[in-house]
């Protein structure tokens, strides 16, 4: 099973005053728009997203059909097909994707330690 690009999606309290700390670790913004208090920034292959008053709490965020660029690929695993396996084998999901659909599509879940996991697909 394939999930995808991977990400963190920290809850920040100051989006300006995170961005500057990243910025001093070597990340670049990449994405987003500080003024609609999101920003994904990028140091290699590493990528942090900042999100200000969005959601509580931080997020492992995986993509599928993206590469760390975020860039379509050919061949991946569908969030349907991964929401498939993953209740197969028994992994209990808070938000579930729609089976009748197709394209963009996401699912959550916890981890045993409580940590939110978003598999989020955009194509």
């Amino acid at each position: 099973m394939k999930v995808g690009a991977f990400s963190i999606s920290l809850s920040v309290k100051d989006i300006h005053v995170s961005k500057e700390f990243y910025e001093n670790l070597g990340f670049t913004v990449f994405a987003g728009n500080i003024e609609h208090n999101y920003l994904i920034l990028k140091n290699e292959d590493a990528i942090v997203g900042l999100f200000q008053g969005m959601f509580e709490g931080n997020i492992i965020t995986f993509n599928p059909g993206w590469n760390q660029n975020a860039e379509n690929l050919e061949q991946y695993d569908d969030v349907r097909a991964i929401q498939k396996h993953l209740k197969t084998s028994g992994v209990k999901l808070i938000k579930e994707a729609d089976e009748n659909t197709t394209g963009p599509e996401s699912i959550t879940m916890l981890d045993p330690d409580g940590n939110t996991i978003l598999i989020d697909q955009h194509v």
